[in-house]
């Protein structure tokens, strides 16, 4: 897969989880998409995202791991990428050591 294509999928992925994970999730914690990899091939989409409070997590990710074939139905609808990659979401451990570090550094 050329590399333009698969960041132009990656950024329509990313978007269409951030457009769900609004209209689905409640108003208990903010669940937010923060960056999307895709395989080489195209076929594996990993999903990070945060939550706040940090508490809510896991319940976001169960959340997500509960909603993923709905999601990919969601893809499948509201794009023209093709073939729907396996979805799997990560929490984003990398992000949020990023901003325990920014606040250390204040």
């Amino acid at each position: 897969m050329k590399e333009i294509r698969r960041e132009i999928i990656a950024e329509i992925l990313h978007r269409l989880a951030a457009e769900f994970v609004h209209d689905k999730s409640n108003t208990t914690s903010l669940l937010t998409i923060t960056r999307v990899e895709l395989s080489p091939t195209g076929k594996e989409v990993k999903i990070f995202f945060t939550t706040l409070p940090e508490a809510q997590e896991n319940t976001a990710l169960k959340f997500l791991t509960r909603k993923t074939p709905e999601f990919k139905r969601y893809i499948r609808d509201e794009s023209r990428i093709g073939v729907v990659p396996h979805v799997d979401f990560k929490i984003d451990y990398g992000e949020r050591n990023r901003q325990r570090l920014d606040e250390l550094s204040k």
